[in-house]
């Protein structure tokens, strides 16, 4: 390599490092490598084989040392109005759990309009490894599933396994399909540290045990335990209850969850199942009683509903530009709080009448927003489960209240990290304050101009800066997008359709 190359890569590898909150020590360390080596390979003053660019690239989760062609950025020319009209895309997080629960089901599973993301490759991956067919049917998205009479976990392709958060929710199926077996560590978003004891105590009673060691999960069964009482979740999170419930949906006899969630994903989780023949009492309550079935083998057909965090970017950005358009197919279920703070943030917008998804249970309306002249809201910005506002579109208003009059506070309490990434608007001209943590102060309103930023390693806080850079004066550009990928389907082109003017190049 040359050293303008070297150079530049090492200077790619210091930013990504630095924005997972690693030193030098600590990247060192995953590579079994020196300090020192680490501070060469940034400087440029180290060559570098091909197979340490890759264990770098695994270690950092970023593309920025990518083999098939260097990392993708994006170029964003900012200031420009959108108009017309946008259909939100179906549930990425409802997609990664149905990929999961088809384990659960012998027979073959359509899945309609699924999000042809990252995460759902990196699944795909996993699952083709494991003797899984899957096969795109058609340009819409349309996926089937045929699982083998056999899994061959020792295939399993660990390095797509690591680069997702969703393997952990393999442990809720495969407890009925093998009586030991391995998964590795999860990963995704860079989001501090989220534990999984409150999956391994959901699982505990229906015979699970699991230790984590050498970057693995351990997992046994006991078939002789079964739940002799109502699970009490002590973390009432989504994919907690979707483990749950998925252990429970093989189980002979009925299990009462206390403590559920009820968000989207989980729901359209149970109407599948309900249609491999589980019933399921409870859908959109915090108990569900689900009444199993030993032995699954159904051909069945679901169209998993719309994204409710998608819509929540596509209004952001239709709100930060100061634009007129309609957001079609948005899950008004779950976005009611959302819009009832905007309202009170002096948001001028109309809704039609509600009509059914395609699942034929889930609530849709399109949305239609107008310029307005927003103004900071009364109390703090925080998330709750569902009903409350979601956790997910909580950084949304980090970049909508800077385009408000006045003083924002946002108290992120579920991670103890992400909000650290909402300080990126700053480069770009905003005015936000880090309290602690979990909370940030937000004065508005900003006036954004253009800058290069290093993508967040966190899925939201990259959309909310890349909405901040559509609305901001003059030219953009955001390096190593690979976690706006992992979460949306050709977002920059859908955003573009709209009026935006954003452009996908590589540099190396």
């Amino acid at each position: 390599m040359t050293d303008g190359y070297l150079s530049r890569i090492g200077n790619l590898i210091r930013d990504a490092r630095k924005h997972r909150g690693w030193t030098q020590t600590q990247l060192a360390e995953v590579l079994n490598t020196s300090q020192s080596a680490v501070n060469r390979i940034e400087k440029g003053h180290q060559n570098l084989t091909l197979e340490m660019l890759a264990r770098i690239g695994e270690a950092l989760d970023s593309e920025i040392v990518s083999l098939g062609g260097g990392p993708v950025h994006l170029r964003v020319v900012g200031g420009l109005r959108l108009s017309g009209s946008i259909d939100v895309k179906s549930s990425k997080n409802a997609g990664v759990a149905l990929l999961c629960a088809s384990l659960l089901n012998k027979g073959r599973t359509t899945l309609r309009k699924v999000a042809r993301i990252e995460e759902v490759n990196r699944l795909l991956e996993v699952l083709n490894s494991i003797g899984v067919k899957t096969t795109w049917l058609n340009d819409a998205g349309d996926l089937e599933i045929v699982p083998p009479a056999h899994l061959d976990l020792g295939a399993m392709d660990a390095a797509a396994a690591r680069r997702t958060r969703s393997i952990i929710m393999f442990l809720g199926p495969l407890l009925h399909r093998e009586d030991t077996f391995q998964l590795p560590y999860a990963g995704g978003c860079d989001l501090g540290t989220r534990t999984v004891e409150p999956h391994m105590a959901a699982l505990r009673p229906f015979g699970l045990d699991v230790k984590a060691t050498a970057g693995e999960y351990h997992a046994m069964v006991n078939r002789a335990i079964t739940p002799a009482k109502p699970i009490v979740l002590t973390e009432r999170g989504d994919t907690v209850t979707e483990n749950a419930v998925m252990a429970a949906a093989r189980i002979d006899g009925v299990t009462v969850i206390r403590n559920a969630s009820s968000n989207y994903m989980v729901q359209d989780l149970c109407f599948y199942l309900e249609l491999l023949g589980v019933k399921v009492d409870g859908v959109g309550s915090t108990t569900l009683t689900v009444h199993g079935k030993p032995d699954i083998d159904v051909d069945v057909d679901y169209a998993p509903s719309e994204d409710p965090i998608e819509a929540m970017s596509l209004l952001t950005a239709a709100i930060v530009t100061g634009s007129e358009v309609t957001i079609r197919r948005a899950p008004i279920e779950f976005l009611e709080i959302e819009l009832a703070l905007l309202e009170e943030m002096g948001l001028d917008y109309s809704r039609t009448d509600e009509y059914l998804a395609e699942n034929g249970r889930t609530r849709l309306v399109d949305l239609t927003t107008r310029p307005s002249q927003l103004h900071a809201p009364i109390d703090k910005i925080h998330p709750m489960p569902f009903p409350g506002l979601n956790i997910d579109n909580l950084p949304f208003f980090a970049v909508i209240a800077a385009t408000a009059t006045g003083q924002t506070l946002i108290h992120d309490w579920v991670y103890e990290n992400r909000a650290i990434y909402l300080t990126d608007l700053n480069k770009l001209g905003g005015r936000v304050k880090l309290l602690d943590p979990h909370r940030v102060m937000v004065e508005g309103p900003t006036h954004f101009s253009g800058a290069e930023i290093m993508c967040p390693p966190a899925l939201r806080p990259a959309v909310v800066t890349l909405i901040a850079m559509m609305a901001a004066k003059g030219t953009s550009v955001m390096r190593s997008v690979y976690v706006i990928n992992r979460g949306y389907e050709e977002l920059a082109e859908r955003l573009n359709s709209l009026g935006a003017q954003i452009e996908t190049f590589r540099d190396i």
